[in-house]
């Protein structure tokens, strides 16, 4: 089972997704869209950046938990990670983002304004 965007818009009008491995763990969510087409573009650049290891800002918050964001070409970050307990486990995240990344899969889930 292979990973799939998921396109979501969130209650004030804005537009993010999220991608999830195969077993269903969302892996990446992007930053909030003003528009579907901005955040669909940002579906796109994850699919083009994601096998790049070099694309991947590999971060500790400041309670110590590592996490990554990924960038694109322009280095703005495209998607951010969820917390995890080691850096082992952020670098297997890495790894299913590299996996799944390039899934031309896209469920979308807005909302027809």
């Amino acid at each position: 089972m292979s990973g799939k965007f998921v396109l979501n818009s969130s209650n004030d009008s804005q537009f993010y997704f999220v991608l999830k491995a195969g077993n269903g763990e969302v892996i990446l969510t992007s930053a909030m869209y003003t528009t579907k087409a901005s955040a669909e573009n940002g579906i796109l650049s994850v699919q083009a950046n994601s096998p790049q290891d070099e694309k991947y800002e590999r971060n500790v918050a400041k309670d110590g938990s590592p996490y990554f964001n990924l960038k694109a070409e322009n280095h703005q970050v495209i998607g951010t990670s969820q917390m995890y307990s080691s850096e082992a486990s952020r670098d297997n995240g890495i790894a299913s983002v590299k996996n799944n990344g390039q899934t031309p899969t896209v469920e979308d889930n807005t909302i027809a304004l």
